[in-house]
């Protein structure tokens, strides 16, 4: 993994417990208010009380199951000779990984697929929460001239909410202060 992908797992591997106590919250399904008619999907009797489309997709249950598996494989990489963790809970396993990050990051051979799985378990949590993450916009085209004939690199640039700078995927050129902002902004191509 590199720098900016272990920082941004150590954050998940930190919010993740308190965003699934927050999906929990979500489990009681929303009342309908006087003289709304419920439908209930074709299944007479009736309402559950609770959400089952949420219990099924998204539960405290399954990411603690899911992270504690990962915690068992990083740590049977790690150290072989010793035997499987006992089943300590979400938090407990999120802090467990977040404190061998930089190990993971530098050793362990499905990192990407540790960060990926982290991602889809915060992804979902918060579609269920109703707190979804910031999209990248598209800001416009890198300017940045490449080689010494004057090409001009010409990638797509987004930003994200919250970033304090923008670096193109394609040169790696960061626009941070306000005059690279402004003469990135003077040198956009007209559109037609």
């Amino acid at each position: 993994l590199c720098q900016r992908d272990t920082t941004k797992l150590a954050k998940r591997l930190d919010e993740l417990p308190t965003l699934y106590a927050e999906v929990t919250e979500c489990l009681v399904p929303r009342r309908a208010g006087w003289g709304e008619i419920v439908s209930t999907k074709g299944a007479a009797g009736p309402r559950s009380p609770l959400d089952e489309d949420v219990l099924d997709t998204v539960n405290l249950a399954r990411a603690a199951e899911v992270m504690h598996l990962w915690r068992v494989d990083v740590q049977r990489v790690r150290w072989p000779r010793h035997g499987a963790p006992p089943q300590a809970g979400l938090d407990a396993d999120c802090r467990w990984l977040g404190m061998e990050l930089e190990w993971i990051a530098a050793n362990y051979p499905a990192a990407g697929d540790l960060a990926g799985e982290v991602r889809t378990l915060e992804v979902q949590a918060r579609f269920i929460v109703g707190d979804p993450p910031p999209r990248a916009k598209e800001i416009g085209q890198c300017i940045a001239v490449t080689d010494d004939q004057g090409a001009v690199c010409g990638a797509t640039l987004t930003h994200t909410a919250g970033q304090s700078s923008i670096t193109c995927r394609k040169c790696r050129t960061v626009y941070r202060s306000e005059q690279d902002l402004l003469l990135l902004l003077h040198y956009q191509p007209v559109t037609a």
